[in-house]
């Protein structure tokens, strides 16, 4: 007998839109069927008049992140607990954070930190290794050993993003060298790429000039730095034949371009976005409280903006994420000036309501390019498919129910994460009802039924046709 036969529900399945009933066993996919020929369950589920779809996959946050406000004070942000409660009652079963490796010190310890801090983890994750500047020669037999091991992306800072920030960046040499590692042991390289020399360079400029309010911020983190830094290091990759990229949070036109002529010549290059830059502009900077619409690189004008859209349709931005950085309104906002503003945002809960109204509702797209952007590419890009982003047999049971007639506007005071949303007042046109993750119901009509401690770490391994690629 099942555990559970959801029942009625328009099933987003690697096939398609389907009317079919899907039935649950122990912590994965048993069945899923026409509908009617699942009989018996411990519990039925009625998804009539609803989405079933994957449960979202967001392949960009930060939980326990250090950050340091304006006047000095080292704090974190809130940890997989608290935000994996609050992408489970999004409907997101799947996040991916970040290990900081020392760059004198061992891969392994970085991993072991981090699984201290996860262990409380309220839904399912994995790890992307942060390289810092200057990474010891031996780091990367250790690289090498960790891809093997189940942690095959390795994130690459371009830039140390502030002018007083110093031991992100990784120069184009040991960026070089890493990039033979992933070639060989079949990793992928994450990046964040913007121009070192001009992001400084503008810092200088608008200082000098007294133009130092976070209003100015796409003048420092600019269209110019994106293309070239896109260029550079997709051209870097070219010549190691075997390695594969994934541009993180490409917020304009000239990141997409760069992507998509790469693409054209089949290297295999990846894009992600995130909602808000596909929702927001520069302008939005200029509103109260602008700062909370703000991640690095910065927002962008309308025109980059449309060709990110335009991006999510040829293939150019795969993945819709959050850079989530869960702060309160409070810590958020300390900081005014070009130099000093927290980049991240709350965003990791009404993600998927509100990329179904914008995609969907408004601009059309099918319910299988939503699923795509907002779960399945990540799951495939990152090596966690079929056993994420699938709604199939043998898939883990990581389910969520969107229901279409759950309309209304995005409230901080309704949602669970902090005190304040980017998104407050947006329209919604869907919103999870029911969140499962690995069989076991985590949210279900508002309630969470989960605890810290619920989500597993996962070990990954790159497929072979993403490294070919462009797969997507």
């Amino acid at each position: 007998m099942l555990d559970i036969i959801i029942r009625g529900g328009d099933v987003v399945t690697p096939q398609g839109v389907i009317k079919a009933d899907v039935g649950v066993k122990g912590e994965t996919i048993a069945a899923v069927t026409a509908p009617g020929v699942l009989t018996e369950a411990g519990r039925f589920i009625d998804a009539t008049g609803k989405i079933v779809m994957p449960g979202g996959v967001d392949p960009h946050v930060h939980m326990a992140h250090p950050f340091r406000t304006p006047d000095g004070v080292d704090l974190l942000t809130r940890g997989p607990d608290h935000v994996g409660m609050a992408a489970l009652y999004g409907g997101t079963t799947t996040v991916l954070d970040f290990a900081y490796i020392d760059s004198n010190g061992r891969v392994r310890d970085g991993i072991e930190s981090r699984d201290k801090q996860f262990a409380v983890a309220g839904c399912d994750y994995a790890y992307h290794l942060m390289l810092q500047s200057e990474p010891a020669h031996s780091l990367m037999g250790e690289l090498a050993e960790a891809i093997q091991a189940g942690y095959p992306t390795i994130k690459i800072f371009m830039t140390n993003i502030w002018p007083h920030r110093q031991g992100r960046m990784v120069d184009l040499g040991d960026m070089w060298e890493v990039f033979k590692v992933l070639a060989h042991e079949g990793g992928l390289g994450v990046i964040h790429a913007e121009d070192n020399d001009l992001v400084m360079h503008m810092y200088q400029k608008l200082i000098r000039e007294g133009r130092t309010g976070f209003e100015n911020m796409a003048e420092v983190h600019s269209q110019l730095s994106e293309d070239i830094s896109f260029r550079r290091v997709i051209r870097l990759a070219e010549s190691v034949p075997g390695c594969a990229l994934y541009m993180m949070h490409v917020s304009a036109a000239t990141g997409v371009a760069a992507i998509r002529e790469a693409r054209a010549k089949g290297l295999p290059i990846y894009g992600e976005s995130l909602h808000q830059y596909m929702l927001y502009t520069q302008d939005d900077y200029k509103r109260p409280n602008g700062q909370i619409y703000h991640t690095y690189p910065s927002l962008k004008s309308q025109a980059d903006q449309d060709q990110l859209w335009a991006g999510t349709r040829d293939g150019s931005i795969n993945c819709v994420a959050t850079d989530d950085l869960c702060c309160t309104l409070k810590e958020k906002t300390l900081g005014r000036r070009i130099d000093d503003t927290t980049g991240g945002n709350s965003g990791v809960e009404p993600r998927l309501a509100v990329m179904y109204t914008q995609m969907v509702v408004k601009r059309g797209y099918s319910l299988a390019q939503y699923v795509d952007l907002v779960s399945t590419n990540a799951a495939k890009v990152m090596g966690l498919y079929p056993r994420k982003g699938c709604i199939a047999a043998g898939s883990d049971a990581d389910i969520t129910i969107l229901d279409p007639d759950k309309r209304g506007q995005i409230k901080a005071s309704e949602l669970h994460q902090t005190d304040y949303t980017p998104w407050e007042g947006h329209d919604i046109y869907a919103w999870p009802v029911l969140t499962m993750l690995r069989g076991t119901v985590k949210v279900e009509n508002g309630r969470y039924l989960g605890k810290a401690g619920d989500g597993k770490h996962l070990s990954r391994k790159i497929p072979s046709e993403i490294l070919k690629g462009p797969a997507l």
